[in-house]
């Protein structure tokens, strides 16, 4: 029995050594603003948050949504070709996620998301527009087009979140372990170094695609105040949502769906063939972030669609 208790009290120092090893201070925000603002950066008061978007371009405005953990870098790969093409690109970073930050409520149901966007637009004013989003930007987009559908000329869903299965539930670890209360705390004071890395190469299908730009600007915008606490708590949210129906969606659909997604399996596909005006791209040998993993293909796409 001693040396029962001699093993474990010498497991629980080095785990105990181990964590504090991995500790990691927060990256100030005015560090990271210097790093990740660009001439088209602005922040705007909304909600006692100071939210960061981009308005780029001229002509039919377009709006961009993230997915969770991401930021508005995410749309890089498309924004250069829809500013060629005479569209004004709205793009922001969500609550609780890159420059924005969290919330001081802590409520990051899709509900609160959908509101928050509209007071954005209605602030930038723009009321008329496309709206196109991935993973957790899918869903706000589409239960955005749904409250408002007056708003929304034409609607894309890149690997839209909305519907879970337990059977093929969601594949990176981290959503995972973000959804154990004790880890999320642990995971507040942690280095991200290594669960950012191993998170995108959940969402790409090529891992030789990331680039070590991609890994810095994820970790960076990880690290930033407040957002480990806020990515937990928003994951621990997930799947609370009240279910709707897609087939009362009316505007024109574009759903696009890597066919090697590790977070929502493709089977997902299934409850968004319920809207009634959609047209299908599948892309082979993809993973759950089209618009970064296959940008020039994706965005031709969307062209496509938008033009017809």
């Amino acid at each position: 029995m001693k040396k029962l208790f001699s093993i474990l009290a010498v497991i629980a120092l080095v785990l105990f050594i181990a964590f504090f090893a991995m500790q990691k201070k927060s990256i100030p925000l005015e560090e990271l603003k210097k790093k990740y603002t660009t001439s088209a950066s602005e922040f705007l008061e909304i909600d006692g948050m100071s939210v960061h978007c981009r308005v780029e371009g001229e002509g039919k405005p377009i709006v961009l949504i993230h997915g969770t953990g991401a930021a508005l870098q995410t749309w890089d790969g498309w924004t250069d070709s829809l500013v060629k093409n005479n569209y004004k690109v709205i793009r922001l970073d969500m609550p609780a996620f890159g420059l924005t930050g969290p919330r001081k409520d802590n409520d990051y149901s899709v509900k609160t998301y959908v509101t928050f966007l509209d007071e954005f637009l209605h602030q930038i004013g723009v009321d008329t527009f496309a709206i196109a989003g991935n993973s957790l930007g899918g869903e706000i987009a589409w239960r955005y087009a749904l409250a408002h559908p007056t708003k929304v000329s034409k609607l894309i869903l890149v690997d839209p979140a909305g519907f879970y299965s337990e059977e093929k539930g969601n594949g990176a670890i981290i959503f995972k372990l973000a959804k154990i209360k004790w880890f999320a705390a642990l995971m507040s004071k942690m280095d991200t170094k290594i669960i950012v890395n191993q998170t995108l190469k959940d969402v790409y299908e090529d891992d030789s695609k990331i680039t070590d730009a991609q890994k810095q600007l994820y970790y960076d915008m990880s690290m930033r105040e407040g957002n480990r606490e806020s990515f937990s708590i928003r994951v621990q949210q997930i799947g609370n949502e009240p279910v709707s129906d897609l087939s009362t969606i009316s505007m024109p659909t574009l759903i696009q769906w890597g066919r090697q997604d590790k977070l929502i399996d493709i089977s997902m596909l299934e409850n968004f063939k319920k809207i009634p005006n959609n047209k299908i791209e599948i892309y082979e040998n993809c993973g759950h972030s089209p618009q970064e993993e296959i940008p020039a293909k994706s965005v031709k796409d969307v062209l496509n669609f938008l033009k017809n």
